[in-house]
Formats: structure tokens, C-alpha cells, sequence
């Protein structure tokens, strides 16, 4: 089977014509604060992850018209309003006035000086409410980007449409959907820091306000590599996800990116979700048509899809969905290796990852792919991978046995040959990972080795 090209496509073509090899040197902080929290041991040399997530977190930075609360699960919220703007949503082309609060993190000095920032979320947006995230890298020269819009979001869709907005650039850098790259990795200053803002929407006199429980990024600079180093099989594990196949919705609700022939992300996204114990209710599901197959697919297209990408890949849409679940956790990061995966399936946490591939470089798939996301379920007594594949033609033939070898670099890798010869992009390890409030200390601990609490 023959995978359509999807709109991440253009993304990956972009950041593979923008890639390179080359290093550079990083320059000393800026004078704004710098975060000193410790950044993600895992792939040290390649990837930095900061999360901002605790109540002493929410206290850094900068505030206008926004309060940390604490709690079991801190957050950020909008306590007095900074004041109010004018929104037009280029969607619906409907402009709406709403009152907003700020926050703007502390600068945090990345340990990886990065070719790439992909910035993350979790938040509650009830009805009436959203959140715009925002990042500004700071370069090895010293200069700063503009602020880049990384996503206008809400949980819902009545309210403004979800988004990501494009022609975002200062002829150095330009954000790519829901990636911020290096226009010249090759020759080009490396982000060697960078800073979040949070703006916090609501409904004018109401007290309303969204709650903002994790935000944060992952900063990386991935070489350029066709293969990547083979690792030795760990412990053999199967975790019991859920199976859905996406290919059961082909043709519905094409208004979702042409229906579920491209909602491989979101399809993955709700096995995880599903496996963690949490699903919609049947008041979230009763839009969907009746007698539909697994609506909860369906409903987790419609509230991953962004509205400028047309298309329900966007990384960081996809975690904050599961994080609208009750007491969820997710992020999107990059992973050194199988090794890595190996220790979260060990503890019990399933990883989705991004990979793209000819249909003779993964035995057993039976198509190609310019980009894909499967969910990592366990390892064989050999190391071999065990996924739930959603583009499958049944929920019954998800789970699929692949060859170790040949995942590890179909997912790692940074650069392939697609089947005219041309040389394409990979993802470079990008994955999903999703826990719950609260984990086991043996999750807790590899997490944390991760970068990723």
C-alpha cells in the first residue's frame, strides 16, 4: 500500500533542505534571567528538554494579569486581566474581543545549541477560553528571534479554530507548522536559548480562565545521517494497548485532512489515551454520525486538527489532546535510541513515533511512507519492535512485529532516498510520550532520566 503524501511532507522537505552538519560555537547567556534547571541527560549531545510544570515554576518569569495556583497539579491562570484585543480567527473570518493574561518564562539556556525547538503544551481551555504559545530563540551571536507563534489553541472548536500560523521568519530561522529550524544549520548561528510566552484567553466579564499545567521544549541538533548505530535488544516486554486502525474511517469526515487515510497521528494518539484508562464520554462522542466504527477515532481527528496545516499531524496538538484527558501528562520530544524506548516500555509507558520509509526499507509493512506515526508497544526476546500500526486494514491486524534494525533507522535517521532517488528528510527520533498524573517511582525515575518531568 502506497501511503498519500501528507502535508507534513512539506515540512520535512523544508527542514531537509535547511539542514547541515556543521557546529557552532555558543555564546555566553543573554542578560535576561536564565533558567538553571537541569536539562534531559538523555541524548546529551543531541537534544535539551525544559518543561516548565511546578508551582515555584509558574512563579518565574514575568507576569501581567496571570497567577500560578498550586494544588496537586499547579497550573497558571489568569487572575486580574492584563487588558483585552481584538482576534479575527483567519478561519472563520469571525473577530471576537477577549480579555487576556500573560506569562513569559524565564530565559532557559539550552545544553544542546539547537538547529531545531519544538515547543509543547498541556491546558484545560474550557468553553469560552484559549491559549496562544509563543517562543523567542536567542542565537550564538547574541541576537534574538522575533516572537514566534507555535500554535493558537483550545480543547474545543466554537470558539476560535485551532492553528498554526505560517510565513513566520526573520530570513534565519522560520517556524515550519509546529517546528522552529534553522534556515542554514550549515553556516548559520545555532538557538542556543530561548524563552516561552503564554497569553491566556477568556470571554470579556466573565471568570472564566484557561489553566496552563505544562509548557515547555525540546531543542535539538540532530547530524545529518542516512544510518544510525545499531543497539543491543534489552528486556522483552509487551505493554496491552488498545488496537484501532485508522484505515476503518477512510472517507469520513473528509473535511478532517480527507478523512482517516491520514489520521494515523490522532489514531495513535487515542490507543495511548485509551491504554492509560481514559476515553470520551458519550456526550463528547454524540456529534459523531451513528453506526460509525470507533468513533473515539473520529473525535480525536477533529480535535487534533489544525486549521492552516489542514491536517491532524501536528506534533504538539496531538500531546495537547491527550492532555485534555483527566490528569494527563504529554510532551513531544526526541529520543536517543531503541534503548531509550526500551525503558519506558519496561516501566510500563508506550511511545508514538514518526517515521518515514520505502516499502522495502520495513519488512512486513507493505507500503511506503513519507511520513507515519506508530505506537511502540514492546520489544520480542530478540529486540525486535512491537507496534500497533494504525494504517492497517483491520483493528485486529494493528499489531505488527518489526524488524529492530530497521526501525531504529527508519525512525533515527535524518535524511533517506525516497523512490525516485531523491534525498528527503526523516523525523530524527520525534515521538509522543503520554503518562498520567502521579506515575509509579520506577516510571518517575526513567522520565526523568529522559529529560522529560
Amino acid at each position: 500500500m502506497t501511503r498519500p503524501t501528507s502535508r507534513r511532507t512539506v515540512l520535512t522537505a523544508a527542514l531537509a533542505a535547511a539542514a547541515g552538519a556543521g557546529t557552532v560555537a555558543s555564546a555566553g547567556p543573554s542578560s535576561a534571567t536564565v533558567s538553571r534547571t537541569p536539562s534531559s541527560p538523555a541524548a546529551a549531545s543531541l537534544v535539551d528538554n525544559r518543561f516548565w510544570t511546578t508551582y515555584t515554576d509558574w512563579r518565574c518569569g514575568s507576569s501581567a494579569g496571570t497567577r500560578a495556583v498550586g494544588g496537586d497539579r499547579p497550573g497558571l491562570v489568569i487572575s486580574t486581566p492584563a487588558g483585552s484585543t481584538d482576534y479575527t480567527d483567519p478561519h472563520t473570518g469571525t473577530t471576537g474581543t477577549w480579555e487576556y493574561g500573560t506569562w513569559t518564562s524565564p530565559v532557559h539556556r539550552s545544553a544542546v545549541p539547537a538547529t531545531e525547538v519544538i515547543a509543547s503544551w498541556n491546558a484545560h481551555t474550557p468553553q469560552g477560553t484559549w491559549i496562544q504559545v509563543e517562543l523567542r530563540g536567542g542565537y550564538a551571536d547574541g541576537t534574538d528571534t522575533p516572537w514566534y507563534v507555535m500554535g493558537r489553541w483550545a480543547a474545543g472548536d466554537t470558539d476560535i479554530r485551532r492553528t498554526s500560523v505560517d510565513d513566520q521568519t526573520d530570513g534565519r530561522s522560520s517556524v515550519w507548522t509546529d517546528t522552529l529550524a534553522l534556515d542554514d544549520a550549515a553556516s548559520g548561528p545555532r538557538l542556543v536559548s530561548y524563552r516561552l510566552r503564554l497569553t491566556l484567553h477568556r470571554t470579556p466579564g466573565t471568570t472564566l480562565t484557561p489553566t496552563v499545567y505544562r509548557a515547555g521544549a525540546m531543542a535539538s541538533d540532530v547530524p545529518d545521517r542516512f544510518t544510525v548505530p545499531a543497539t543491543a535488544p534489552g528486556a522483552a516486554r509487551e505493554l496491552e494497548v488498545p488496537r484501532y486502525s485508522q484505515n476503518l474511517h477512510v472517507g469520513e469526515y473528509p473535511e478532517y485532512d480527507n478523512g482517516g487515510e491520514a489520521w494515523c497521528s490522532p489514531t495513535s494518539s487515542q490507543m495511548i489515551i485509551e491504554y492509560w484508562g481514559r476515553t470520551p464520554t458519550p456526550e463528547d462522542l454524540a456529534w459523531v454520525k451513528p453506526g460509525i466504527e470507533d468513533p473515539q477515532i473520529c473525535h480525536a481527528a477533529r480535535y487534533t486538527f489544525d486549521n492552516q496545516y489542514e491536517g491532524c499531524g501536528n506534533w504538539p496538538f496531538n500531546a495537547a489532546y491527550a492532555a485534555t484527558y483527566r490528569d494527563m501528562n504529554a510532551v513531544v520530544t526526541r529520543l536517543g535510541s531503541l534503548t531509550d524506548v526500551e525503558k519506558l516500555i519496561t516501566v510500563g509507558i508506550p511511545v508514538i513515533t514518526s517515521q518515514s520509509f520505502l516499502a522495502d526499507e520495513l519488512a512486513g509493512a507493505g507500503y511506503g511512507t513519507s511520513g507515519h506515526l506508530m505506537t511502540v508497544i514492546g520489544f520480542t526476546a530478540d529486540g525486535d519492535v512491537i507496534a500497533n500500526d494504525p494504517a492497517s486494514p483491520s483493528n485486529e491486524a494493528v499489531r505488527r512485529v518489526y524488524r529492530r534494525r530497521e526501525w531504529e533507522n527508519i525512525w533515527l535517521r535524518t535524511k533517506r532516498h525516497d523512490a525516485e532517488g531523491q534525498v528527503k528528510s526523516g523525523t530524527g527520533g520525534v515521538c509522543y510520550v503520554y503518562w498520567p498524573v502521579g506515575p509509579t517511582a520506577g516510571q518517575a525515575g526513567v522520565l526523568r532520566s529522559l529529560g522529560l518531568t
